[in-house]
């Protein structure tokens, strides 16, 4: 069965992560995501995503630490997953990080996911201590250092970007061994190697089709077996950006191509906009789970 999530970009100061998340688990949603900007730098060169030339999307300059909200969600609800989509892993401290969603995951229940990425805004990176042409080694390197913190006791960690002496770090995560780490890259080669050789699962922010997912899928399931991993523990995610998968056909076709998960963008940025396109994504739902049930 494959199970939605709704991502919201908080960028209007009524779309209280906490009423929001508690409608989502009222509404009977699997879990409920955020994303992940510290800073947007004023001189920027890069292209963002989806757009045709270098321009500052409205809302980036104004997303809130996903981790802190991520816990205001959590304090309302008692069900839902909570997630990052994604987390900017490079550019945070990973000792301080493994303690940031070690203690949202004890106090929830086990109840994080943790995707993480490298990025996409190189001055963002750079200014906040990252490595943006090595950004994925950099991620990798702090989430072994992570695993680290969460699993060990006492932990230690020598690497090219993180390195640490052994300490003592609690509380350890509720979930076991660790919380998931979904890796928000898109569909490579390289990734597909990323997620089967050290993920716990895959989560693109945008796909062209249902049939590449499901290329997608198939290539890391034989990768992580050949890698001798335990392909069945992998978890397959799909972040539906802006616009995209909102039907129930388009979120059955994406369970039927490996999809555990669909994570639908809102598109809608004040509260009152949002619980009433949180409604109709509702009868979406209903509508998937009654297919999944015939």
């Amino acid at each position: 069965m494959v199970n939605i999530g709704i991502f919201q970009v908080v960028a209007d100061r009524t779309a209280d992560p906490a009423i929001v998340a508690k409608r989502v688990e009222e509404l009977g949603f699997h879990s409920y995501w955020l994303g992940d900007h510290t800073i947007y730098p004023v001189v920027n060169e890069d292209l963002y995503p989806r757009l045709e030339e270098v321009e500052e999307p409205s809302y980036l300059p104004y997303i809130g630490d996903p981790l802190m909200a991520l816990a205001r969600a959590g304090a309302v609800t008692d069900r839902i997953k909570l997630g990052t989509a994604i987390c900017l892993v490079a550019e945070r401290n990973p000792i301080l990080l493994a303690k940031q969603v070690a203690t949202l995951d004890d106090h929830t229940g086990g109840r994080v996911l943790l995707g993480v990425g490298g990025g996409w805004n190189r001055a963002q990176c750079e200014i906040l201590g990252g490595d943006f042409d090595r950004r994925w080694a950099h991620v990798r390197d702090h989430v072994h250092a992570m695993k680290a913190l969460w699993t060990d006791d006492p932990s230690s960690y020598e690497g090219r970007y993180a390195s640490f002496p052994p300490v003592r770090c609690f509380p350890k995560p509720v979930s076991s061994p660790h919380p998931p780490i979904l890796l928000g890259s898109n569909g490579t080669s390289t990734s597909f190697k990323r997620v089967a050789g050290w993920g716990d699962g895959w989560m693109p922010h945008s796909i062209e089709s249902a049939e590449s997912y499901a290329d997608g899928v198939a290539t890391i399931r034989e990768l992580a077996g050949e890698a001798g991993r335990d392909v069945d523990a992998l978890q397959f995610s799909v972040v539906a950006t802006e616009g995209q998968y909102r039907t129930a056909d388009e979120i059955l076709a994406l369970g039927a191509a490996g999809a555990d998960r669909v994570n639908i963008w809102l598109l809608e940025a004040d509260l009152d906009g949002i619980l009433r396109e949180l409604d109709e994504l509702a009868v979406v739902q209903r509508d998937v789970t009654a297919a999944t049930r015939a």
